[in-house]
């Protein structure tokens, strides 16, 4: 469960901001989408090698 602490006088606003960030972060809508169909682990494999080989480029060509 997903605690947010209010301080006295803070904005909802700010709270629900706070809220927002936490709940992004534990990866619940994430993992609910990739859930709604099957991925053969051949595919799943190839991608995660595309996505290691984009961020090696990133990379360098910040250095």
């Amino acid at each position: 469960m997903i605690v947010v602490q209010v301080k006295d006088g803070e904005n909802i606003e700010r709270a629900l901001k706070k809220f927002k960030r936490k709940f992004e972060k534990t990866g619940v809508i994430k993992e609910l989408r990739a859930r709604q169909q099957f991925d053969k682990p051949s595919v799943l494999k190839r991608l995660a090698k595309e996505h290691a080989v984009y961020v090696q480029q990133l990379h360098r060509e910040e250095d």
